[in-house]
């Protein structure tokens, strides 16, 4: 059974940085292009970020140049690293394969960026 387990998340000033992982069981990453996704209250589930399996990537312009996703097939993870961070990130982030797939979605990882 497929399931994506988020951690990492946790509260943060502005300009900081965390770094999520996500692993991935039921299924091997290495064959599907990955994502991370957000959801902040009140709002719909957005994309932040997608790898492809060869590894090119994508971001949403509002975290273009302060967060990098990345994987390790070996590991069965993704991870996604987070610079500047700005209260407006401020949300419950996700991964699944990318695009998501529908019943797969974890539980999430909250990330709040506060002072």
């Amino acid at each position: 059974q497929v399931q994506f387990v988020e951690s990492g998340g946790g509260l943060v000033q502005p300009g900081g940085s965390l770094r999520l992982s996500c692993v991935a069981s039921g299924m091997r990453i290495r064959l599907h292009a990955m994502g991370w996704y957000r959801q902040a209250p009140g709002k719909q589930r957005e994309v932040v970020a997608s790898i492809l399996t060869g590894s090119n990537t994508n971001y949403a312009d509002s975290v273009k140049g302060r967060f990098t996703i990345s994987r390790d097939n070996a590991k069965n993870s993704v991870y996604l690293q987070m610079n500047s961070l700005k209260p407006e990130d401020t949300a419950v982030y996700y991964c699944n394969a990318a695009p998501g797939w529908d019943s797969k979605w974890g539980q999430g990882t909250q990330v709040t960026v506060s002072s």
